[in-house]
């Protein structure tokens, strides 16, 4: 369980008129560091790195997404990653950042590629902490596994995300559900999260406004909800990018290597993480945050 001294209090920060994001913050003055949390997890899943890589040199803020945590709602009804992406780049001007290495983890990775294709001069280095990558086609791979049987929540919360959130009707419930994504759903090994951490991670559901908005970026990919501009994921992202992938996720595809090789042509990676699952800022943040002080050595010895 993560202990009170290391969670760090959220700040709200101003990212355009009236709409704020909660933002957890260390090290101001370092090398930008942005961490990009997915679903179901709010900035809480950084609570291991946060320390260490301000520690390290870094100005490392992890928000929480619109509609996620402690932030704001979407204003105008968008949960797409334009969407997050223009609260991200409102959050730079916020913070009086120019650019930043982004690390991304889950739905973060995905909004992270999206940031450096639509905003690429923003985006210093990437991280990717699972096997998200651009969608392009690879006609010279086998098409990638669905895998139906482990994915029913993508149809039940894209389609019928209001009627979920009705039968999840307590706090418990609530819980409970989105539990299941760090344990038997096979996202990571059975024994990855302690009760304690459970408690920690999913107090922000609690709130069935914050489950709902959850499902709206799984809406988005079963096409029931509207996009503000259409998603920059079709693409190579040539930016230097850093890829670790835990080795016990179900949710992996097959031929990681190739895909990484031809998604990200100036990657360093993918590198496996044995023992770890899909929430390796948690699982492993030691591995984590010692590949991330690296791969940015150059960008921490240049500081003053």
């Amino acid at each position: 369980m993560v202990l009170p001294a290391s969670v760090v209090t959220p700040v709200r920060i101003e990212v355009s008129p009236g709409h704020h994001l909660a933002v957890r913050r260390r090290g101001a003055g370092g090398v930008p560091l942005l961490l990009l949390h997915g679903f179901p997890c709010t900035s809480l899943i950084w609570s291991h790195n946060l320390i260490p890589l301000a520690e390290a040199g870094f100005d490392v803020v992890a928000p929480d997404l619109r509609g996620y945590g402690d932030s704001d709602f979407a204003p105008d009804g968008f949960y797409d990653f334009n969407a997050f992406n223009t609260d991200l780049i409102g959050l730079f001007e916020g913070l009086g950042w120019d650019r930043a290495v982004v690390a991304g983890h889950d739905l973060g990775a995905m909004i992270a590629i999206d940031l450096a294709t639509r905003h690429a001069a923003r985006v210093d280095r990437l991280v990717i902490l699972d096997d998200s990558m651009p969608a392009l086609t690879f006609p010279d791979l086998p098409p990638i596994d669905p895998k139906h049987a482990v994915y029913d929540y993508v149809r039940n919360q894209g389609l019928r995300a209001e009627a979920l959130v009705a039968e999840l009707a307590t706090p418990d419930q609530r819980r409970r559900y989105i539990a299941e994504f760090y344990g038997h759903r096979l996202w990571c090994p059975p024994d990855a999260f302690s009760p304690e951490d459970l408690a920690f991670l999913t107090t922000p559901y609690d709130d069935p406004a914050r489950l709902r908005a959850s499902f709206a970026d799984y809406e988005v990919v079963m096409g029931t909800r509207e996009l503000s501009a259409p998603e920059l994921t079709d693409r190579p992202v040539d930016h230097q990018t850093l890829i670790l992938i835990g080795t016990d996720q179900i949710t992996l595809r097959n031929c990681v290597e190739e895909r990484c090789l031809l998604a990200f042509p100036n990657a360093v990676g993918p590198f496996w993480v044995k023992g770890a699952g899909h929430f390796l800022p948690w699982e492993r943040p030691t591995i984590v945050n010692r590949a991330i002080r690296s791969f940015c050595g150059d960008l921490l010895s240049s500081q003053p």
